[in-house]
């Protein structure tokens, strides 16, 4: 290959050279583009006159002929020299390019335009779950689905997890396809903080496209949901036949004998009630004896070693003494309960079912997991949730498995910073483990602690008929505060029922959240500000109070400052917050 000096074209190269190189030291995409010029203008033996004809060449298109006809038109006038005259064919004899493919082509009739092939999911792939979860919804349903209640009723139809990456070192979930669903077109959502998915008129299209494949209509696929989702055991399906199951799973007998009704079937459980806390019920608890009931671990079905590997937990913890409960819980990766040994006791003195919710709460977080929900906002959310739902005792487990150096690093003041907030703000406890084996063994072992702290001693239980969504919380802060010493617990399709309802706020949840949008303002800020204005329409008003004008706009920017810049710690907010609060409060 001819060196920089010995070239045809030393001039032309010398410029592309100085672009190679600024590109390079800029980090610009354009840098393999420029190379690809500048090695086949260095290999061309030939001699151009006019950059106009380097569009031969490998890597050159008319902007980049242009940039270097610019370019020699001021070498030439800084040098006295005439410009060469614009060739009317740019084309070099002898050297053939792509451009004599499109002349012959351009002289041949055009083809007619290739017709769009209308968009299908592969089949059992993220979209195709999605899809077909959706469908459960009804084409005139009021409302969507949240992520959680789609992930549940679209993974039955999907090969590859919604929630856990099957490349530990890449981030990709089956739910990326909600991506593709949402640019097609397919899915709208709405909402927020807590998004609803459903299906648009296309959706329901591609939905029934589906459905010729598989013989179901939309309405069957939905009818057939409903039906697993409220029997025990999984049914048969003579005609029409289900859609094909996954391959790699075949299903555990732990997992049909106490497969549990879905979300839906107990949502009506606990009543809403008013938003009154002044009147808390009086009730007689019931009494569980020592010796009537024993503590089991309850363990989330969508808890999975891998797409090829999803009974790998409940093995390794049978293998271990522990026969893990195995359902789709409503919060939370893993709980335990106390099983009665009458399963008829509960419901002859005032509750459901016969299990009864104990005091400890687990969340599993992936390393990689735990990165993906901070920059999606789901460890927010789950917090939230986590704290609506009364239990005492919160264990977050994180497995701080191996990650590529470069994304963690990228991440890791973010991690960081979200454990410290979860251990010191919310008061939970963190355990950090290696990989999922160490889960296994943690489980096992709180698992027999919790068996000997409880079993020995009596359980009183709330009867679910004084239990309203509304005074579910300030009652257990009542008794707790009663009597610290005994602990109060409801059965589980109440604590069911409860968790289904985390999506219905009040107005000072709704508010606080509202806050939380700005950047920078976290939850202890945001509590400080509804401390000193109630209601988000009290915070307006404050705002509206002040006088207009350029004055009136530096109080409004400073209100907030005036009030809260004196304070310590976290709930301190600082002149240039208070700026941006005021931006999205006001009219400033």
């Amino acid at each position: 290959m001819a060196s920089d000096e010995t070239s045809a074209n030393p001039l032309l190269l010398s410029w592309v050279k100085e672009w190679v190189d600024v590109a390079r030291e800029r980090n610009s995409k354009g840098v393999t583009t420029y190379k690809n010029a500048y090695n086949a203008l260095k290999a061309c033996p030939i001699t151009f006159n006019h950059p106009s004809q380097l569009q031969q060449l490998k890597g050159f298109g008319p902007k980049l002929c242009d940039r270097l006809t610019e370019k020699l038109q001021q070498h030439c006038q800084e040098n006295g020299l005439p410009m060469p005259k614009r060739p009317r064919q740019w084309r070099v004899p002898g050297l053939a390019d792509e451009n004599d493919v499109e002349d012959d082509a351009a002289q041949r009739p055009a083809k007619k335009p290739r017709k769009q092939k209308a968009y299908v999911p592969a089949l059992r792939s993220g979209a195709y779950g999605l899809v077909l979860g959706l469908t459960t919804l009804g084409e005139d349903a009021p409302t969507g689905l949240t992520k959680p209640q789609l992930i549940e009723v679209a993974q039955p139809h999907c090969d590859v997890s919604y929630t856990a990456p099957s490349d530990p070192t890449k981030f990709y979930t089956a739910w990326n396809s909600m991506k593709t669903l949402l640019e097609k077109d397919l899915v709208y959502e709405r909402g927020r903080p807590l998004r609803r998915y459903a299906l648009s008129d296309e959706g329901w299209e591609v939905a029934r496209r589906i459905q010729q494949t598989a013989d179901l209509t939309p309405a069957e696929l939905a009818a057939q949901q409903r039906k697993r989702e409220t029997q025990p055991v999984m049914p048969e399906n003579p005609t029409p036949p289900p859609l094909p199951r996954v391959p790699s799973r075949s299903p555990s007998p732990e997992v049909e004998v106490v497969a549990q009704p879905s979300q839906s079937a107990y949502a009506n459980v606990v009543a809403n009630g008013d938003s009154s806390t002044s009147n808390l019920p009086h009730f007689r608890p019931i009494r569980l004896a020592p010796g009537t009931f024993t503590v089991h671990l309850v363990l989330d079905v969508r808890e999975v070693r891998a797409k090829t590997d999803r009974d790998y937990m409940q093995q390794e913890l049978a293998k271990k003494g522990v026969q893990p409960i195995m359902r789709a819980l409503e919060l939370g990766d893993a709980l335990w309960v106390a099983k009665c040994h009458d399963s008829n006791f509960l419901s002859r003195t005032g509750a459901e079912g016969d299990e009864v919710v104990l005091d400890w709460i687990v969340e599993r977080k992936r390393l990689d997991d735990l990165i993906y929900s901070i920059r999606d906002g789901r460890f927010h959310e789950q917090k939230f949730r986590l704290k609506r739902s009364g239990v005492k005792n919160v264990v977050y487990i994180v497995e701080e498995m191996a990650m590529d150096s470069m994304v963690f690093q990228k991440y890791e003041e973010a991690v960081q910073s979200a454990i410290a907030s979860t251990q010191v703000v919310n008061g939970y406890f963190l355990k950090k483990t290696q990989k999922m084996d160490d889960t296994i063994r943690y489980l096992t072992r709180m698992t027999m602690l919790l068996k000997k702290q409880y079993e020995s001693k009596p359980l009183l239980v709330i009867p679910t008929e004084v239990l309203t969504a509304r005074n579910y919380l300030p009652l257990l802060e009542h008794l707790r505060e009663k009597e610290p010493t005994m602990g109060h617990y409801i059965s589980y399709p109440a604590f069911a029922s409860m968790a289904s309802k985390s999506d219905m706020m009040t107005l000072r949840d709704v508010y606080l959240k509202m806050l939380m949008c700005t950047k920078q303002v976290t939850g202890e800020k945001a509590l400080e500000i509804q401390k000193r204005w109630k209601t988000p329409y009290d915070f307006v008003k404050a705002y509206e109070k002040l006088a207009a004008g350029e004055e009136g706009k530096r109080w409004k920017q400073d209100m907030v400052f005036a009030q809260m810049g004196n304070m310590v710690g976290r709930k301190k907010i600082a002149r240039t917050l208070s700026r941006k609060i005021a931006e999205v409060w006001s009219d400033v």
